[in-house]
């Protein structure tokens, strides 16, 4: 039997007032109706300090990449999967990003907002690069907002991921481990190298925040005896900025347009009899639900009726 077609969806709920109340009010047709028909799995909640959030910890592991909280070798995992070699080494992501520096501690803003471009992310990844070179790290451009960096200090290293981070103070997510200095002090570097750097002189004229710092997250090296995942999930990200942005309003419409359209390919895979697999993720926890044989589920639904959506993903 083929594994079954699963769909990820973080952001699905939230514990900001605001968002509850725009879900109890939200029409979600085809989600209801895929929850009516599904089996729950059991709710996998995560502790309020974890370095990841739900959505991260349940897809690490459908990927069977779970080396435990803050461990995932999400880097190395992305170069493999783009045609990359990682090997046994390990890999990092670097973000630039931008630190509003207050009196007791520093907020990073959610890298996307800095909407660098590619000439100017290879301007500062050439002049940070022989700063990490320093202390053995390798530096190499993915995309303008996000780097990989190899190096051994990354190897067992937990790191917070970003969307753990964004819009957060960054004081308790600072990891306070002897390995981890060389990184604290090479951002105490480059927030000096950036300061005056050409490229936030630029982004200074066109009213745009400046790169001054950079985070570390998806640090580690791949499992060298994980089986090959043959079916991995597709992850809905239509709900992520509006959450973190807690814009619950475009949240909600968000909601909307995913009902119409993952949701309701989902259900035409179920009716034609194609198992399916659903998790959704809130900022507290994760639930999976799986098809079950359909007298089950329609003996069920003459006894208990049709449970909304939203009283569903209230446990998030």
């Amino acid at each position: 039997m083929s594994d079954p077609t699963h769909l990820l969806i973080p952001y699905a709920a939230s514990s900001d007032p605001a968002a509850r109340e725009a879900l109890q009010k939200l029409p979600l047709p085809r989600l209801t109706q895929l929850l009516h028909r599904l089996q729950p799995g059991p709710l996998e909640a995560v502790e309020e300090d974890s370095p990841e959030l739900p959505h991260e910890r349940a897809l690490a592991r459908a990927l069977q990449l779970d080396a435990g909280p803050g461990r995932t070798p999400w880097a190395a995992h992305h170069l493999r999967q783009s045609g990359g070699a990682p090997g046994i080494e390990a890999w990092a992501w670097i973000t630039p990003c931008h630190w509003q520096i207050g009196m007791d501690n520093a907020v990073m803003h959610d890298p996307a907002r800095l909407q660098l471009h590619d000439d100017h992310a290879h301007s500062l990844l050439a002049a940070m690069t022989p700063f990490f070179a320093e202390d053995g790290l390798a530096l190499q451009f993915d995309t303008a907002g996000r780097w990989l960096a190899r190096g051994d200090i990354f190897r067992d290293l937990p790191t917070a991921s970003l969307d753990r981070v964004s819009g957060q103070a960054l004081g308790p997510w600072m990891q306070q481990i002897p390995r981890a200095r060389p990184l604290q002090r090479l951002q105490s570097e480059m927030q000096m190298l950036l300061y005056h750097h050409p490229v936030n002189d630029a982004r200074a004229a066109q009213g745009l925040a400046p790169v001054n710092s950079f985070w570390v997250s998806g640090a580690g090296a791949l499992p060298t005896d994980a089986p090959p995942v043959e079916a991995p999930p597709t992850v809905e990200t239509t709900l992520r900025d509006a959450a973190l942005r807690q814009d619950w309003t475009a949240w909600a419409q968000a909601w909307q347009q995913v009902d119409a359209t993952h949701c309701a390919a989902l259900l035409a895979l179920l009716a034609r009899g194609t198992p399916v697999r659903l998790t959704l993720c809130g900022e507290q926890a994760a639930q999976t639900f799986e098809g079950m044989p359909q007298g089950f589920w329609q003996r069920v639904s003459r006894i208990f009726g049709t449970i909304p959506a939203w009283n569903k993903l209230s446990s998030l």
